[in-house]
């Protein structure tokens, strides 16, 4: 005995089997980091995207600004829109392995990083830190580099807790362009170094 709604289901799955009822949202980009693109393997300066990013253009390397003793960038593999990383243009692995003034720079500019991304987008809060080592999350253990993750009420609805699934609605390239443009226009605020 056949099912007419259950052939006709089979016949526009074309043969691949009865369906779940479930869209699906293919994200096959991200594969290369499930896969480990680009890593490098034994965390050389001369893998490392980290060292090779400063080489490139500001535009192909998503920079966002270039300091001194440390460079910010957007997060290829982002965990919200406007996802930066502040890292230290040496190759060093620990945080207390960084010299005084990269020290002072990296906090810095993680510090103008909250507020140049708070003037474009209106974040409502942020998750900053650092995985110092593989076993601690670090997906590039060997150049350290400290994660500016931008927050908004609400951002955690139903596609990362059950699709798993983040939804970025603007180009990375826009992304850039926009914290690049406005990283001059927000002013650092005066006063001493601790």
């Amino acid at each position: 005995m056949s099912d007419p709604d259950l052939d006709a289901a089979v016949v526009r799955q074309d043969g691949i089997g009865v369906p779940d009822g479930l869209e699906r949202l293919w994200t096959p980009h991200r594969m290369a980091y499930i896969s480990g693109e680009n890593k490098p393997a034994d965390g050389t300066a001369g893998e490392c995207p980290f060292c090779r990013i400063p080489s490139l253009s500001d535009e192909e390397g998503l920079v966002v600004h270039r300091g001194t003793e440390a460079f910010v960038v957007l997060n290829l593999y982002p965990y919200s829109p406007g996802h930066l990383m502040v890292c230290p243009y040496r190759h060093v692995a620990d945080y207390t392995h960084l010299s005084g003034t990269e020290t002072i720079e990296v906090a810095r500019l993680t510090q103008q990083a909250m507020r140049v991304v708070r003037s474009v987008s209106g974040a409502h809060g942020f998750n900053i830190g650092m995985n110092q080592g593989a076993i601690a999350g670090a997906g590039i253990a060997a150049h350290l580099h400290q994660h500016v993750v931008p927050r908004w009420a609400g951002d955690q609805n139903f596609m990362p807790i059950i699709a798993r699934t983040k939804t970025l609605p603007q180009l990375m390239t826009e992304t850039r362009s926009l914290l690049a443009a406005a990283w001059a226009a927000v002013e650092e605020p005066a006063g001493p170094v601790a």
